[in-house]
């Protein structure tokens, strides 16, 4: 008995400094990747916090970019595509709370509060609308609600395999399991998984070398954040109340990929429910393509293309 004891002891005793040094070493590299998280675009105050928010050319046409839940980086992110739109229209990333180089807030992430963070920001960056709306996955939600209400304000959305509503009606979310996930990388775990930080965007995209260093540097430090975990424990809700207020008659174009890249879905099921969804609005269109769930990040000259021919309409 006394000989297990000690070997266990050896082995907690070994387990602990072993974390040690990993939360020893990440807490250096923050310091050291700090230089790298100065904002790129403009910080504004929305309900005493700052909320990042980036724009890029002078078009008469503006379009607002909403990330993806746990997307880290939305700015970078969506670099490849809104760099070749930029000539031809105002293009606008807003970073939610928690995200970018917003700060982490614990706050209520209903739809309502979402949505009101976001125009708060367009409002205070003297972003004025109606705004053409380029959501990416769970940030869909957040289009359709604003949407239906406020509908001078959308005059298209244009949904970069957004999520709809039915999604979530099966989708299991385990929120439990992202909470271990954020404990993970906020002692640094992430660090010893390298590959991790190595996003689509990094990976297929046309970031610079500098560019995904940042990347880099926002994923070590908005990785899992609370703000994201409380709008993934709040996005069942938020769907059903979206489902409730029936589909918004906006045009509407859907970027629809093959489900793979972490939606949970098979690819015939990922791609019936958004073109059901779709085959419901009057000016509805999509297209489907043979690439993962960020899809900006892997036909971006595809989805240019599109975008172009589908606003000049």
């Amino acid at each position: 008995m006394k000989k297990t004891m000690k070997i266990i002891f050896i082995i907690l005793a070994i387990i602990i400094v072993v974390f040690m040094i990993i939360y020893l070493n990440h807490k250096l590299q923050l310091k050291k990747e700090a230089e790298l998280l100065t904002p790129i675009g403009q910080l504004v105050e929305v309900d005493g916090h700052n909320m990042s928010v980036y724009t890029e050319g002078n078009g008469e046409t503006t379009l607002v970019f909403l990330s993806g839940g746990g997307t880290c980086s939305p700015i970078l992110d969506f670099k490849s595509l809104y760099s070749l739109l930029s000539d031809d229209y105002r293009i606008v990333v807003v970073e939610k709370f928690g995200y970018g180089f917003s700060d982490v807030v614990d706050k209520s992430r209903d739809i309502d509060s979402i949505l009101e963070d976001t125009r708060a920001a367009l409002k205070a960056a003297d972003i004025d609308g109606p705004y053409v709306l380029c959501p990416h996955s769970m940030s869909g939600l957040e289009a359709l609600y604003w949407a239906q209400k406020y509908p001078d304000e959308v005059s298209a959305i244009i949904g970069l395999d957004m999520a709809v509503p039915q999604y979530y009606e099966s989708m299991n979310i385990n929120v439990p399991l992202i909470r271990m996930a954020s404990f993970g990388a906020g002692i640094g775990i992430t660090r010893v998984i390298p590959k991790i930080a190595e996003s689509d965007a990094i990976q297929y995209g046309t970031l610079t070398d500098e560019e995904k260093e940042i990347y880099r540097a926002v994923f070590y430090s908005r990785t899992a954040t609370v703000s994201m975990i409380n709008e993934t424990a709040a996005v069942k809700e938020n769907a059903k109340k979206i489902e409730s207020m029936g589909i918004p008659q906006v045009p509407m174009f859907l970027f629809i990929s093959d489900g793979s890249g972490g939606t949970g879905f098979d690819k015939e099921t990922w791609r019936n429910i958004p073109i059901a969804y779709i085959g419901q609005v009057k000016d509805g269109e999509y297209m489907e393509l043979d690439c993962p769930h960020y899809v900006h990040d892997h036909e971006y000259e595809k989805i240019a293309a599109y975008i172009k021919d589908f606003l000049g309409k």
